[in-house]
C-alpha cells in the first residue's frame, strides 16, 4: 500500500482545518458557574483557502482561533489540522495576534528570527531567507530598528514576517489589523492579499470588519451571539486583487448587506466595529 511522504503537503481532499462539533466551556470560579463560549461549532478551511470569521463581540471568535492554534483544549468535539487531531501548537501553524507581541529589546531582524529560534531551526544560513520576508512585508532598511522606533503598522508587519518565516502551511490571524489607522489598514489588506496569494497558505482570519472580511476572504463565516456557532458560510465570488474599486461591484454590496443582515439578527453588541466596517 502506498503511503504519503510526511514531508509533502496533504492531498487536497483533506481540509487544512476541520472543526467538528466543537464546544468550549469555561469554569467561572467567581460566579460558581460555567460559561459556554462555543457550542457545537462546525467549520472547515480548505488547503490554500482564506476564511474570515465575523461575529458580535464576545461570540467566541478568538477562542475558536486559540483552539485551532492548540492554546486552548476543546471541552467537546474535535479539531483536526491536515487530518490530525490538534493536541497543542505545531510548526504547520503560525499565529499573528492583534497586539504585535514583539520583543522590545530585539531589532526587526531579531524579532523575525525569534520564530525560527523557538523551533530550533535558526542558523546563519537562514539570513537570506529572513531578508526575503523582510522585503516581502516592505521593511527593507529597517532591519536594525527597534519596535519603539516603528509605527503600529510597521510593528504588525514584523509580526507577520515572524510568522511567515517559519513557513507554516496555515496562518491563524486574530484581528491583526485592528490596531492600525484606517489608511494603514487598507494598505496592509492589499499587501496581505498579495502575500497569501504568493505563499498559498490556508488562513483562518478573525475580524470585526465586514469590509475587511469581504476584501480578503474566499469565504466569510458568520458566527452567532455566544455560545458561538457558525450561522452561515458565504462564498466571496469577486475577482482579485480586490482594491477599493471592488466596493462598487453589485456582488460586493449584496454580500455586505447579507452579512450585516445576519449580524443584526444576532443583536449586535454596541461595541461592534462600525467605523472599521464602514
Amino acid at each position: 500500500m502506498e503511503t504519503e511522504d510526511s514531508s509533502e503537503r496533504v492531498t487536497r481532499h483533506i481540509p487544512a482545518i476541520d472543526i467538528s462539533a466543537l464546544t468550549v466551556r469555561y469554569r467561572r470560579a467567581q460566579h460558581d458557574d460555567e460559561l459556554v463560549a462555543i457550542e457545537d461549532l462546525q467549520l472547515t478551511v480548505g488547503e490554500g483557502e482564506f476564511v474570515a470569521v465575523v461575529g458580535p463581540s464576545g461570540c467566541g471568535k478568538s477562542t475558536l482561533l486559540q483552539v485551532v492554534a492548540g492554546l486552548i483544549p476543546p471541552s467537546a468535539g474535535e479539531v483536526r489540522v491536515e487530518g490530525k487531531p490538534v493536541q497543542g501548537p505545531g510548526p504547520e501553524r503560525a499565529v499573528v495576534f492583534q497586539d504585535y507581541a514583539l520583543l522590545p529589546w530585539r531589532t526587526v531582524e531579531g524579532n523575525i528570527r525569534f520564530g525560527l529560534e523557538m523551533q530550533g531551526r535558526y542558523d546563519s544560513s537562514r539570513a537570506e531567507e529572513i531578508s526575503r520576508y523582510i522585503h516581502m512585508v516592505g521593511l527593507d532598511g529597517f532591519e536594525q530598528t527597534y519596535p519603539r522606533e516603528l509605527s503600529g503598522g510597521m510593528r504588525q508587519r514584523v509580526g507577520l514576517a515572524r510568522a511567515l518565516v517559519t513557513e507554516p502551511r496555515i496562518l491563524l490571524m486574530d484581528e491583526p489589523l485592528a490596531a492600525v489607522d484606517a489608511m494603514t489598514r487598507e494598505r496592509m489588506q492589499y499587501e496581505l492579499e498579495n502575500i497569501v496569494k504568493t505563499t498559498a497558505q490556508a488562513v483562518l482570519f478573525i475580524t470585526h470588519s465586514v469590509d475587511e472580511a469581504i476584501t480578503l476572504a474566499d469565504r466569510v463565516a458568520v458566527m452567532t451571539t455566544g455560545p458561538g456557532r457558525i450561522k452561515e458560510n458565504l462564498r466571496v465570488e469577486l475577482p482579485r486583487p480586490r482594491g477599493r474599486s471592488v466596493r462598487g461591484e453589485p456582488r460586493y454590496t449584496e454580500l455586505r448587506d447579507q452579512i450585516w443582515s445576519l449580524l443584526e439578527q444576532e443583536s449586535i453588541d454596541p461595541t461592534f466595529d462600525m467605523e472599521a466596517t464602514g
